[in-house]
């Protein structure tokens, strides 16, 4: 705490003080409620709907509906709400961050916002990170609003649309992120306005909102279909980087000796660079590539897939480890959530990456998935009209919340003050001597019966500890990626006499640890951190699980300089210091200049992940603009709104370019150029082969040949609506038209984007910032994008036979992240008479079906 802070105290006290008197007004309701029925009760929400109605704010009904909470509490749960839950209630009420510390009661606050905004009748939803935390506190909590009148519902993967609809439907809803997601991306790929499952984002409530909006950060979701390109490339590529030698990355001193650097740079075909997480070519590894794959020139436009999947190989050999960042269970690759340590079924890496691993891996390679439509959490979460969210660690990362979010937090006191004792790190010289320390730590603790849960950064490490264990007859659990299926069952009895738990980045958040009897006498629950995490708030998570509701307890974190935070950012004068001690290997150094190395170590590396995040934002921001855009338009044309006008101007638009292609500024019609107009407006409106006879090109204008190619058009417009008929038949044919383009356009957009922004940085090179150079050229291509929309729409419309009712079909049917099997369309078949392809075009044109339509 700094100077200041003692005298005027910290941000978050200054906040509690503010809302303090909110939470003595709730508690003046109590005593009126307690005699109340339990109808009596229940009425209350009918009440303050109407109160709600007729003006009054949830800022002026929060008190009473708080306490009416508290009441139903007491009454169905027999649990009363702490003065402190009622504080988080109201921070969260408010769109702010409440950090409670592990068993706070995090889940019980949640229901205070969630009934005071469910009185809106707008929706309420409740999200949590995985399906069994989402179903378990739908049943737990919902008991609460259900005895109070209002409806709940929970979205769990595998439901159909109907079940999905009817959760959303409810006055609340409790679901996963990813959940949430997926649904409003879909519900922007309907083609039928009731096939949507959504109905708007109102206000949120996430809970472990740091892992929600931090750590997922980077993971898009993505709705894909499957590829089309052959996986063969992948094998060859990772064939041709296996047998490359490793090389180095030059440090300062040798930077400064140019003959060093020379002979440095050409040591090796590759070099790695693990902190800034990048494996890239030497210029003998572009050689060598060059040779292997028989080209000249390995940059070249031509050769970008190849160079795609030379880096993609390079990366999966050589930054991504089997047992850390994915497993491989029954010939799959499955990728392991880095900050849970959780197996994340369905998950693939994009862009390749998940392929060439699975051809390092020598296992099955799947094509490629397309992309149909993708969000990050930051761009989706930001759309609700209000979110709020709660975790126990979130201070850390306050200014990313304010800046990307603008959501501060506050910090909420415990009930009981918090008794667990917090021990200095311990370092060692080699992860060796750390690990025999760790070892006899353990062994001490299980003596004496008290239990002890480990924390290790990746399964590799758990599982070299419990190899230790075993040697050692000391019984444990081990809960990672391998052993997922045991989670809440391991954590819940991680609080027993003698129980021994090794657990990969903390998994099994949001299960609580409870004591067994006995355990407080023998010092409560010690925590053993095996090695810092790159984020001081996980190593806080981990410290978190212990100490619970002012039980005793105690943490510790064990630290080598081998470990890969101290490798990569300790500083050279901290290893210095400590290499001049002289010390022996299993001789533990703590030292308050070391902590402050560590954390200073720590806060190095967070800076940088937020400013990878926040790169990705700024151009995520130009693509999500442009999805406000395109599923704006593309929800004006689902909800029915009369498109005759907006085809109209479509018409009048292509007439104008074509003419501006034939006429441009040529003032002479003698001059214009009616072969390269014909050739253009044909194949979209067919309004057959346009000349000028000699005589009428005196006569001629470009404002009145403009008008005269516009009056013909929409007189064939109107040919087509009479063929049609019903003018209700049209607009529905109209609408289905427009929004199957519309979602084949963009779906071509997303990719183009995709390898525009692979290549922009090469524009680095040339002295210009890559992000303006993106907004730029993005900025061309949407509009290319819209204009193409307009051309499509027309051919479709112009050239479109009925012989049955227009069947409304979706593009694809939407899956999960990245995932990447078939979609198995059904083939369209064909009602009108087949057209060959030397046959006359029946667009009118006058060419061969094969030089016009049929191209």
């Amino acid at each position: 705490m700094s100077f200041l802070e003692k005298i005027f105290g910290n941000y978050s006290e200054k906040e509690i003080k503010k809302i303090q008197p909110i939470v003595a007004k709730i508690n003046t309701f109590e005593p009126a409620l307690e005699p109340l029925t339990d109808d009596e009760l229940r009425a209350k929400t009918e009440e303050f709907k109407e109160r709600y109605k007729n003006g009054e704010t949830l800022d002026d009904l929060l008190p009473e509906a708080y306490a009416l909470v508290r009441e139903a509490s007491k009454r169905v749960m027999g649990m009363r709400h702490f003065d402190t839950q009622l504080i988080g209630g109201v921070v969260l009420h408010q769109g702010r961050i409440a950090e409670m510390k592990t068993g706070e009661g995090k889940t019980l606050v949640g229901t205070l916002p969630a009934y005071l905004n469910a009185l809106s009748g707008e929706g309420v939803h409740v999200v949590t990170v995985n399906d069994y935390l989402a179903n378990r506190d739908s049943e737990w909590m919902g008991q609460i609003f259900k005895f109070l009148g209002l409806t709940v519902g929970v979205v769990l993967n595998g439901l159909d649309n109907e079940q999905r609809r009817a959760a959303y439907n409810c006055d609340i809803t409790y679901a996963t992120n990813n959940e949430l997601g997926f649904d409003y991306l879909r519900d922007n790929m309907v083609v039928r306005k009731e096939n949507m499952v959504q109905r708007g984002l109102h206000y949120a409530i996430i809970d472990e909102v740091d892992s929600v909006l931090i750590d997922e950060a980077r993971t898009p979701l993505i709705i894909s279909g499957s590829g089309s390109k052959s996986t063969h490339l992948y094998q060859v590529a990772d064939s041709l980087v296996k047998g490359l030698k490793k090389g180095r990355i030059l440090n300062e001193e040798e930077a400064l000796n140019p003959l060093m650097k020379e002979e440095l740079q050409e040591e090796g075909d590759f070099v790695v660079d693990e902190k800034a997480k990048t494996v890239t070519l030497t210029q003998e590894g572009v050689d060598r590539a060059e040779k292997f794959f028989n080209i000249d020139n390995l940059s070249d436009p031509e050769n970008m897939e190849i160079l795609h999947h030379i880096n993609n190989a390079l990366k999966a050999n050589y930054q991504m480890f089997r047992d850390k960042d994915y497993v491989v269970q029954e010939e799959t690759v499955m990728i392991v959530d880095e900050f849970t340590g959780r197996l994340m079924p369905g998950r693939r890496y994009s862009d390749g990456l998940h392929q060439a691993i699975e051809a390092k891996e020598n296992v099955e390679v799947n094509r490629e998935s397309r992309t149909l439509a993708t969000i990050t959490f930051q761009n989706f979460f930001n759309k609700y009209v209000k979110k709020s969210g709660m975790t126990g660690t979130a201070q850390t990362e306050e200014s990313e919340f304010r800046n990307i979010y603008n959501m501060d937090v506050v910090v909420i006191p415990t009930n009981v003050p918090i008794k667990r004792i917090d021990k200095n790190d311990i370092v060692y010289r080699s992860e060796a001597a750390k690990f025999r320390a760790v070892v006899k730590e353990i062994e001490a603790a299980h003596i004496k019966g008290q239990p002890v849960l480990v924390g290790t950064v990746t399964i590799d490490k758990s599982e070299e500890l419990s190899h230790l264990l075993k040697k050692d007859g000391i019984k444990h659990q081990v809960l990672n990626a391998k052993f997922h299926e045991k989670e809440a069952e391991i954590v819940s009895l991680a609080g027993q006499m003698n129980a021994v738990t090794i657990a990969t980045n903390m998994a099994g958040r949001g299960t609580d640890i409870k004591l067994g009897d006995g355990v407080k006498e023998v010092g409560g629950l010690k925590i053993i951190g095996t090695e810092r995490h790159e984020s001081r708030r996980i190593d806080n998570q981990l410290r978190g699980r212990s100490g619970r509701q002012g039980d005793p307890g105690e943490s510790r974190f064990y630290i080598s300089l081998e470990d890969d935070l101290m490798r990569l950012f300790g500083s050279e004068r901290t290893m210095k210091i400590v290499d001049s001690l002289g010390l022996e290997e299993d001789d533990p150094i703590e030292h308050a200049m070391l902590g402050r190395a560590i954390e200073n170590a720590q806060k190095k590396v967070e800076g940088n992940n937020f400013s990878v995040r926040k790169h990705l934002l700024d151009y995520d921001q130009v693509m999500n603009d442009q999805r406000e855009i395109i599923y704006g338009e593309r929800r004006r044309v689902l909800f029915g709104e009369n498109l005759r006008d907006s085809i109209i101007k479509m018409i009048n638009d292509v007439c104008e370019k074509a003419v501006n292609i034939c006429a441009g500024e040529i003032q002479y019609p003698e001059n214009w150029d009616f072969k390269s107009f014909n050739e253009y407006i044909n194949p979209i409106i067919p309004i057959g082969m346009v000349s000028v006879d000699k005589d009428d090109l005196e006569k001629i204008t470009k404002e009145k040949f403009t008008q005269d190619v516009i009056e013909k058009a929409q007189h064939l417009y109107e040919m087509k609506e009479a063929e049609i008929g019903d003018p209700e038949r049209m607009r529905e044919l109209e609408r289905v038209i427009m929004l199957r383009v519309i979602d084949q356009k963009w779906m071509d957009h997303i990719d183009d984007m995709d390898q525009m922004r692979q290549g922009i940085g090469l524009h680095a090179f040339a002295q210009r910032d890559p992000l303006i150079e993106y907004k730029y050229v993005s900025f061309d291509m949407f509009n290319e994008l819209s204009q193409n929309i307009q051309v499509d729409t027309l051919r479709g419309l112009y050239h479109v036979r009925i012989v049955t009712e227009p069947k409304r079909e979706e593009v694809q049917q939407p899956m999960f992240t990245n995932k990447d099997d078939s979609l198995g369309k059904k083939p369209k078949t064909r009602k009108e008479e087949k057209v060959g392809r030397n046959d006359p075009c029946p667009c009118g044109s006058g060419k061969k079906y094969k030089q016009c339509c049929g191209k």
